[in-house]
């Protein structure tokens, strides 16, 4: 797996498992492209310690059509081209569903569709238009088991990735007579900052036996799953879905 001359999108990349993302690219030569929503200091903290050189940070709000469509162009006309978009960011609303009003019932779902669902279709869509040009490109969408053992205190969470597992396999079917691969990382819960607080908490433990290994992933092991499906070898594999969950939910 090399990805020299090669440029990466990682939305998110700032913590977690975009940046675990970012920094396996870099190992391996890729020059990144760092977005961020609001978290600008890590986002250049990030691109201070990467190896290699060129990496550049892009802020942007994926909710706002428009700050899309130039994020896009910015990183194209920053690089020249886009050989691989990772759709990583998006959000996590625990919403306990007989506390919430029909209010805030809207809203929810609103925040997580478009964090999750309408901001990546948008990025898929204007990175694919540069990707069908080069004839050659790579997108690795990160859903979540969620998608299929349920989400009961995030509805719109489940919801969201089940939408985006379909749409990155219809994808995968549109986009394969350009030469371009689509695949999903599904993975479950990740020992990031967004899941620490429930993870050190009372519930944790349970949390942990999910899975036999009896741990819950590291970031690293997601953005191994990221790499090997965005390397050129795996083109076969497009349209795939790669459960990453330590065996905690098992589907046929």
């Amino acid at each position: 797996m090399n990805f020299s001359n090669k440029t990466i999108l990682v939305t998110g990349a700032a913590r977690g498992i975009g940046r675990a993302t970012a920094e396996a690219f870099a190992r391996l030569g890729g020059t990144v492209a760092v977005h961020y929503h609001t978290s600008r200091k890590q986002a250049e903290q990030l691109i201070r310690t990467l190896p290699g050189k060129n990496h550049s940070t892009f802020g942007a709000d994926l909710t706002d059509h428009a700050a899309c469509e130039s994020l896009i162009n910015d990183v194209v006309k920053h690089y020249g081209r886009l050989d691989v978009l990772v759709n990583n960011a998006g959000i996590y609303e625990v919403k306990s569903f007989g506390d919430l009003s029909y209010a805030d019932w809207q809203q929810t779902w609103e925040n997580t569709l478009n964090a999750n669902l309408v901001g990546p279709a948008n990025l898929c869509f204007l990175a694919a238009k540069v990707m069908m040009q080069q004839k050659t490109g790579h997108i690795i969408n990160i859903s979540s088991r969620g998608a299929f053992r349920g989400e009961p205190d995030a509805l719109p969470y489940g919801a969201s990735k089940a939408g985006l597992n379909q749409l990155s396999q219809s994808l995968a079917q549109a986009l394969a007579p350009y030469n371009i691969f689509v695949g999903v990382v599904a993975p479950g819960f990740v020992r990031t900052d967004m899941a620490a607080e429930l993870l050190d908490g009372p519930e944790g433990e349970a949390i942990r036996k999910q899975s036999p290994l009896n741990r819950v992933a590291a970031p690293e092991e997601i953005a191994e799953a990221v790499i090997r499906l965005a390397a050129d070898g795996m083109l076969y594999a497009t349209g795939c879905i790669l459960d990453v969950n330590g065996a905690s939910y098992l589907r046929t």
